[in-house]
């Protein structure tokens, strides 16, 4: 669990004994390539660091696919509103490849929140991040061109485009898979 280790350390100061406590709430699992983390329709109750792999969130409109996102290696990835407000879940969460993840429970979370001031202050940069992300994304979807968001995405996460199907990456950035083969062809 070292990359949960050092995710958690370098957005917060925190010593060795604390960073072990909160840690020890987390459970190691490994998940196939397709399987399934969460199904649309149910309620979220975990949230998951995933050590090594990809995984995508997306739902289906129109009998399409449509991508939200696809989190890699040290990120964390669940329904947040589900998670946090105990509703109904919109999205999928799927392996894109096989995957090892560190997965805390709604319950283990929210008690870390309670009895762990750096978890708690930790938890709050990971929700400003994510604010943030959807922020830049629909701002990015209104004012930037398909070029544009496909180079922003290739500066930032290069091993995506040899690791995940071209369709995903595709429907994230807001194209068609052909118009997509085209950008990569100017570049």
């Amino acid at each position: 669990m070292e990359k949960l280790k050092n995710c958690i350390s370098s957005h917060v100061t925190i010593d060795t004994e604390t960073t072990d406590q909160i840690v020890s709430s987390f459970k190691t699992i490994e998940i196939k390539k397709r399987d399934f983390f969460l199904k649309s329709g149910n309620l979220c109750r975990q949230m998951a660091f995933i050590e090594n792999g990809y995984m995508r969130m997306y739902d289906i409109a129109d009998g399409n696919e449509i991508t939200l996102w696809i989190a890699s290696q040290g990120k964390f990835i669940t329904s947040l509103s589900s998670f946090i407000f105990e509703t109904s879940n919109h999205w999928n969460i799927q392996a894109i490849t096989d995957c090892k993840l560190h997965v805390i429970s709604r319950e283990d979370h929210f008690k870390l929140n309670k009895t762990q001031p750096k978890w708690l202050e930790f938890d709050n940069i990971l929700l400003a991040n994510s604010f943030a992300l959807l922020e830049r994304n629909m701002f990015s979807q209104l004012h930037t061109t398909a070029k544009q968001r496909y180079d922003q995405l290739l500066s930032e996460e290069p091993d995506l485009f040899k690791n995940v199907p071209l369709q995903y990456i595709a429907s994230m950035l807001g194209v068609t898979p052909e118009t997509l083969s085209r950008l990569r062809k100017v570049n």
